[in-house]
């Protein structure tokens, strides 16, 4: 299908892989290395939060996050992003992914900053500061996803394409893992200079005045490597597929493309469209065309993160059930953070990271498919094996082996669906609906991410209003909560198959851009091979 295609593209599609492949990898991933840092690091400090502005005198247990403000402050970012996702994946459209994609970085500075100056004379008003700049933080992550995905999947050859799209997320895990690696180092510098007792052996000294910093700077940090990139990205020239399928400027493209490929590409004359395919965003040709693929890649993200969200969210409160985190009493507030960023560091190392990267070896070897389904398999296979014969698990000596399971289902959601739903949305639609139909269906994931993080914060719940967490009303418990997760990830098995396979397809054939012209198709297509160069 790519005989009509045009010069600019069709040397984009062949071109081998060189530097500035790699340019793009590292500039478009900083961004979600910095996403994950920002999404992922509340969770390090929520506990020490509520010691902090939650304390209770005479209390057995040091102070934790009312039900509301814990689910405000871990959620209200996801909030965030699926508004921008929806928000800049429709303005990627509209303006060009060039245009938008500083936008988002600078949001993203600012509220990391803004969020860990969050001010007020009493908790409610620092939660809520919180809150507001989490909120516009979310918010411009929300928009690294449409646009980093679609700046990839455009500036990639067919080849590679899935790869490449795939190290851009994969990114996130080096930031989940430098998010623990860096509370670590700031929990350890601060329990060094301010030691203190034990919340058991003296409540009040226990959370020094001085650990109002920690969470703070963790939070600020985020700012940094978004801030690094902001340069690299106001540099990057608009995508060659933008500007000659919307904007309609085939010669800018060329010429553009020519710069970047460091090769000498025809500029040629427009291609008239042809009627038939200028359907519009959500119209009934488009629902006959894209309307179950769009079915496909909303319903298994959303699906997706049900089950990613809630586990990752809440790691510290499995490791505590299992007993990796000592109970909160034995340890001062410091050495908490500590311990929470030790365990969710090791989990990273072990099974996240790892997870991400055999999905860029695999994902143009075996497919987006298999791997999806593979992974959507696996992950419901752990989690039955974790949650029925859950009260074996929760003895002493048989935790190691809960942790491995769990890092398990880690390991296959992202050698598995986490990853391959961030790259198939950005290959399957028409360049003109691209970042939009990416940023409805990324909306859609962050939809179950909230449903994930509020869902499983109260349905985890003792069924014995005596075992509940203060404030919390009973819920179903911890092992029926991962038969739920379990189920949904057997739904979103059902669901991949509405998900076309695109390795090693051009973008043009798999979102039907030249269809109409299947005809001269054979015929000009060894004429094009001929006369375009390849990088």
């Amino acid at each position: 299908m790519a005989g009509d295609q045009l010069n600019v593209l069709n040397a984009l599609d062949v071109a081998k892989t060189q530097w500035y492949h790699f340019t793009a990898i590292i500039i478009a991933g900083m961004g979600f290395f910095t996403d994950a840092y920002d999404l992922f690091c509340i969770s390090l400090v929520t506990k020490l939060l509520g010691r902090i502005y939650y304390h209770v005198d005479g209390s057995v247990k040091p102070g934790t996050l009312p039900p509301n403000v814990s689910a405000a402050v871990n959620g209200v970012a996801f909030c965030g992003t699926l508004a921008g996702q929806l928000f800049f994946g429709w303005l990627g459209d509209k303006l060009g992914r060039k245009k938008v994609y500083g936008m988002t970085l600078m949001v993203m500075v600012l509220c990391s900053i803004a969020s860990g100056l969050s001010f007020g004379s009493t908790p409610k008003t620092v939660m809520t500061t919180l809150c507001f700049f989490r909120f516009w933080l979310g918010f411009g992550i929300g928009g690294d996803y449409p646009l980093s995905a679609t700046i990839m999947s455009e500036y990639a050859n067919k080849k590679t394409r899935g790869a490449f799209i795939a190290a851009v997320f994969a990114m996130q895990g080096f930031g989940i893992l430098t998010g623990g690696i860096f509370a670590i180092i700031v929990s350890a510098a601060f329990e060094a200079k301010f030691p203190s007792p034990a919340y058991q052996v003296d409540a009040l000294a226990s959370t020094v005045p001085q650990a109002d910093y920690v969470w703070r700077i963790i939070l600020m940090v985020g700012a940094l490597p978004a801030a690094m990139t902001y340069y690299s990205r106001s540099k990057m020239p608009e995508t060659a597929r933008y500007t000659a399928l919307v904007a309609k400027d085939a010669k800018l493209a060329a010429s553009n493309m020519s710069k970047v490929l460091q090769v000498e590409i025809e500029a040629e004359q427009q291609k008239s469209e042809d009627k038939s395919n200028s359907f519009g965003l959500f119209s009934k040709e488009f629902m006959k065309r894209h309307g179950l693929h769009l079915l496909g890649t909303t319903s298994t993200w959303f699906l997706l993160d049900i089950a990613f969200y809630s586990q990752n969210l809440f790691q510290k409160d499995i490791f505590s059930a299992i007993g990796w985190i000592p109970p909160a009493q034995t340890m001062n507030a410091i050495q908490e953070v500590f311990k929470i960023a030790r365990a969710q560091t090791l989990i990273a190392l072990c099974s996240t990271v790892p997870g991400y990267w055999f999905t860029v070896a695999f994902i143009d070897v075996i497919g987006r498919f298999a791997i999806q389904m593979m992974g959507f398999f696996f992950m419901t296979v752990f989690m039955f094996a974790l949650a029925i014969p859950y009260d074996h698990w929760t003895h002493k000596e048989n935790r190691i082996g809960f942790v491995a399971m769990y890092s398990l289902t880690f390991f296959f959601a992202n050698f598995g669906p986490n990853a391959t739903t961030f790259v198939v949305p950005a290959e399957i639609f028409p360049a003109r609906f691209r970042s939009t139909c990416h940023g409805i269906s990324a909306a859609s994931g962050k939809l179950g991410a909230m449903v994930g993080a509020f869902g499983f914060l109260y349905l985890a719940q003792s069924p014995d209003k005596n075992k509940t967490e203060h404030g919390y009303p009973p819920g179903i418990g911890v092992k029926n909560s991962l038969i739920v997760l379990g189920v949904v990830n057997l739904l979103g098995m059902a669901f991949t198959l509405l998900v076309p396979e695109s390795k090693g397809k051009s973008l043009e054939e798999m979102s039907g851009e030249n269809e109409q012209n299947d005809e001269v198709s054979s015929t000009s297509n060894n004429n094009s091979n001929n006369t375009v160069p390849t990088a």
